[in-house]
């Protein structure tokens, strides 16, 4: 039987209702807390065979005492049916295992760097860092476990731009919270032009960061 590779929209993935999961920059996650090692390697175990029954598998980081599962369908270059369906299946195991989901904890952790000439600077920057060449404005970790690097186009002639800065993905119904902290911590609001799908803070020396969600980045 062919494989599903029908690639969903955010929208069309938020509409399953996944109470567990949430859409992190091109794949679904979820992270449970199982209240030890022991518990999470258990619950680990229990996912695997149910990957192994689906021949779909997830990315799977166990410590203590949390277990976090990433879903997306590399053959289609992002999330599908099938992961949707695995989604459903490790909320049920994880639930008949007494795993808490903490989608709160969700946290996707991306740098932008500003560059005149994103050619020259995936080539290096892949090179430098071992990362793969995602399309034209990306590198990322071949193993999924580092920080993905991706490129903005800008003016050379911009003395005053920010080479580097700090995007995090959080939940939706999260990122007010997220928001709040970082202006109780000394920040300021530099931009809410594009919120939800981002909010530009900057630290108390003006080093920016976004606050970001995968609302309001497409139509559908």
């Amino acid at each position: 039987m062919a494989r599903d590779t029908t690639t969903l929209t955010r929208t069309q993935v938020a509409d399953e209702r996944l109470t567990d999961w949430e859409w992190m920059v091109g794949a679904i996650e979820a992270r449970y807390d199982t209240g030890g090692f022991a518990a999470g390697l258990e619950l680990v175990n229990r996912i695997g065979a149910a990957a192994e029954e689906a021949d779909h598998h997830p990315d799977l980081t166990l410590t203590w005492p949390y277990v976090h599962v990433r879903l997306v369908s590399h053959d289609a270059g992002g999330v599908t049916s099938r992961d949707v369906a695995l989604a459903r299946r490790i909320s049920e195991i994880a639930a008949g295992v007494g795993a808490t989901p903490t989608r709160e904890k969700l946290t996707r952790v991306e740098i932008g760097l500003d560059t005149a000439d994103t050619p020259a600077a995936t080539e290096f920057w892949s090179a430098v860092l071992g990362y793969d060449v995602a399309g034209h404005e990306a590198v990322v970790d071949p193993d999924g476990r580092q920080v993905e690097l991706w490129f903005q186009e800008s003016d050379a002639r911009d003395e005053g731009r920010q080479r580097f800065h700090v995007d995090v993905t959080v939940p939706p119904d999260q990122a007010q919270a997220r928001i709040d902290a970082a202006l109780a911590a000394g920040g300021t609001i530099v931009s809410t032009d594009r919120a939800p799908a981002f909010t530009v803070l900057a630290d108390p020396e003006g080093n920016k960061v976004c606050v970001c969600t995968w609302q309001g980045r497409e139509s559908s």
